[in-house]
């Protein structure tokens, strides 16, 4: 295994951008992130523990029961949480990128950070989604991290490569927080994605394992936020036979993906 540049781009097959829409006021902030993999892949998710969750956990969770996704859209500036029609609003943004990409919209992971108990309004997103989408790039990644940002002073990446089944692997991720982060996921918002190929069961597994080593021992402020998750899409383009039971391949896909969650653990707090 070794350390590899690319973040959410260095696995084969995914692309990502991110764009200035209009949710935040500063013109130069990018406020809306896109991921996407050019086949739909296995999808896992862990979610905050607190009480109170932002409608886009909601709807991610309901879109990925089947262990499915190919795309995952962002916004920063607004967590549209506790809002009366939050997830009509999340709902929306998953049609709105589906329709532009052509793709399910039960096939979107949706996401959102930034101040919670504001009204968000559709219409900028909707508005930034072409460009958004007409930008994807192998060399994206960047630009996604930055959208995803509040009050992070610094873009947190990370991505390795590894050997499944005699095939080349690579697992990478994005991560924003850096306030409200307490035990019982300490990273406001991480997006991993992998060429791996991985089956839904196993890569919740593996998912739910990790987190309690990584994202759950992190603590700065003492608090925990609402719209705290982390996502994995596998879309299996390295060309490993799937991993559907424990073995070889799937220690090793657990130690990559331990190498990529304990680095942007590593790069919160600041």
């Amino acid at each position: 295994m070794k350390q590899i540049e690319g973040g959410v781009c260095a696995a084969k097959g995914f692309t990502a951008n991110g764009v200035h829409c209009g949710i935040r006021k500063n013109r130069t902030k990018r406020d809306l992130a896109l991921i996407c993999s050019s086949v739909p892949g296995s999808a896992a998710a862990v979610y905050t523990k607190n009480l109170v969750k932002g409608a886009p956990l909601i709807v991610t969770g309901q879109n990925i029961a089947d262990g499915t996704a190919q795309a995952v859209i962002c916004n920063s500036g607004n967590a549209n949480t506790c809002n009366a029609n939050g997830i009509e609003i999340a709902n929306a943004m998953c049609e709105a990128l589906a329709e532009e990409l052509k793709i399910k919209a039960s096939d979107v992971i949706v996401a959102s950070t930034g101040v919670i108990g504001q009204p968000l309004d559709i219409t900028p997103i909707k508005s930034g989604i072409p460009a958004l989408a007409a930008g994807l790039s192998a060399d994206g990644n960047s630009f996604a991290a930055e959208a995803i940002m509040t009050t992070d002073t610094r873009r947190k990446e990370a991505a390795v490569e590894f050997t499944a089944g005699g095939k080349t692997c690579r697992i990478g991720g994005i991560a924003k927080g850096s306030g409200m982060i307490h035990p019982n996921m300490a990273t406001m918002l991480v997006f991993i994605t992998t060429d791996c190929a991985v089956s839904p069961v196993m890569l919740k597994r593996a998912l739910s394992e990790d987190v309690e080593d990584t994202f759950n021992m992190v603590s700065v402020d003492g608090d925990t936020s609402t719209n705290d998750m982390v996502t994995v899409i596998a879309n299996g383009l390295a060309g490993n036979a799937e991993i559907t039971a424990e073995g070889a391949d799937f220690t090793a896909f657990k130690e990559a993906l331990n190498a990529v969650t304990s680095a942007l653990c590593r790069h919160d707090c600041r």
